[in-house]
């Protein structure tokens, strides 16, 4: 291998037969599977056997090469992107050496948040090499009664887009031990009681009979409480990627310990997931979500899938005041005034209604996109969802009842 091989730099194709090529890329499919991506042995030997295929004519053909070989899902895009950029960078020595005679100037510019996938990329690529990783703050270790164990704040307040692979891996565990609420409606059935506090007539001439009616004992009943319907509108398409998979991992945890939970996704289609959910494991359950969605990671209609949600599925899961989680960025292009009335039947049709918004993480969000002025008036909450806060947040919220702070109001006419 040629000196700097290591560093994932290459000056010039090698020629046939050599295998310098052959071994970069070997080293980058060992750093892409590292950094969460789903890659084994037989995927490294199509890449190579690709690349030497087409041939080496520009960056993007072999960009394209591997991208075709090693991406299998589509939230691993921007991994590969952000991974590719940095093995496969280009070797600028002088550029090098003027940037270390040069006097450094102090930095005041504001920092900038990491690329979605730089971070995973980066820990990739750069996790043996300890003294060339900024070193990170020892964050405080806090007890947050909403979780069954002590996390960190950092953690806790971190973007899942900006999130390592290591990160993720703990936020998903944290979200295993996420406490679920309690929250219970009166329905129009009865449950027997031991309380008087009304007599059942049935129960109790039920009881008599066993006797012959000698004895006559008052049985009672008190009105039964269950847990309401819980149904999930999930956004994946593009704009939406980088949080899609973390949020499944939530709603399974969701569907694996509470009743009656239905699940959705939406891109330009509506494709229900809810018995893929069901599965024990969160792996298999996330594949065969992805297996069943076509439009994973591309356009929005948002008004046509509300639309068909009223029109099929409205009346089976809407029932026993049910809960509507809507998890979307609201960019809705085409449709405008068919999204407000499907809003409108959806909030009219359910008990409660919680739009849940990746973008409210920007402290200056301001609601100038058409679509999310035509859905505000229509939400009963108006919620951030993007980090495990976030969404300890909204399972407390679940129990608590509406909370003034979310009122969507606030960003109606600004």
């Amino acid at each position: 291998m040629e000196p700097g091989a290591q560093d994932g730099i290459i000056l010039a194709p090698s020629p046939p037969g050599d295998g310098r090529l052959a071994d970069n890329i070997v080293l980058f499919g060992r750093a892409l599977r590292k950094a969460g991506l789903k890659i084994g042995p037989g995927a490294i030997a199509d890449a190579i056997e690709a690349v030497e295929a087409i041939g080496i004519g520009s960056r993007e053909e072999f960009h394209a090469a591997l991208c075709s070989v090693f991406v299998k899902r589509h939230e691993d895009l921007a991994v590969f992107d952000e991974a590719f950029r940095l093995f496969w960078r280009s070797r600028d020595l002088v550029s090098k050496m003027i940037a270390m005679m040069s006097p450094v100037a102090p930095d005041n510019r504001e920092k900038e948040k990491p690329k979605p996938g730089e971070t995973r990329a980066g820990d990739a690529l750069l996790g043996d090499r300890d003294d060339r990783r900024p070193q990170r703050e020892t964050p405080d270790i806090e007890i947050d009664a909403r979780f069954t164990t002590s996390g960190s704040e950092v953690l806790r307040r971190l973007d899942f887009a900006q999130m390592s692979a290591a990160e993720i891996a703990v936020a998903k565990k944290e979200l295993a031990k996420l406490q679920l609420p309690l929250d219970r409606v009166r329905t129009r059935r009865f449950a027997p009681s031991h309380a008087s506090a009304k007599v059942d007539p049935r129960a109790t001439m039920r009881s008599a009979l066993r006797t012959g009616g000698a004895l006559i004992l008052p049985r009672f009943r008190q009105p039964r409480e269950i847990q309401p319907p819980l149904v999930v509108l999930a956004d994946i398409s593009g704009s939406m990627s980088q949080y899609t998979r973390i949020f499944l991992h939530f709603l399974h945890v969701l569907t694996e310990r509470r009743r009656r939970v239905h699940t959705f996704l939406f891109g330009t289609r509506l494709t229900n997931v809810t018995r893929a959910m069901r599965h024990k494991d969160p792996d298999q359950a996330l594949d065969e979500c992805a297996a069943a969605v076509r439009d994973w990671s591309g356009g929005t209609r948002i008004g046509e899938t509300l639309k068909e949600f009223n029109r099929l599925w409205a009346r089976r899961v809407l029932g026993q005041g049910a809960i509507v989680l809507l998890i979307t960025d609201g960019l809705e292009r085409e449709g405008v005034e068919l999204l407000g009335e499907e809003m409108d039947r959806l909030h009219r049709s359910c008990r409660r209604l919680i739009w849940l918004n990746p973008l409210l993480r920007f402290d200056g969000f301001e609601a100038r996109a058409r679509g999310v002025k035509a859905m505000l008036p229509h939400v009963d909450e108006f919620r951030p969802v993007h980090n495990l806060l976030s969404l300890a947040d909204l399972v407390s919220a679940l129990t608590a009842g509406r909370a003034d702070a979310y009122d969507p109001r606030r960003f109606v006419g600004k």
